[in-house]
């Protein structure tokens, strides 16, 4: 099953739901991944100012969408 991401909006709520389901805090995925709960935060509510916003934005101006499937 897959999901289509075409906005960082759409990108955060996969990830969001995706760290819920696996009973993990924002602080403790942040851990995990590396990364500041900060961003983790911001990432999940689609803040498109990181490069990957830029990069969806291309993507769908080139009539292409990214999916996201479970491994």
């Amino acid at each position: 099953m897959g999901t289509t991401v075409r906005t960082s909006e759409d990108l955060g709520k996969v990830i969001r739901q995706r760290r819920k389901a696996a009973k993990l805090t924002q602080k403790k995925a942040a851990a995990l991944a590396g990364i500041g709960v900060r961003f983790l935060s911001e990432l999940e509510r689609g803040k498109p100012t990181s490069q990957i916003g830029k990069a969806l934005k291309v993507a769908q101006l080139l009539g292409l969408e990214i999916q996201i499937h479970e491994r």
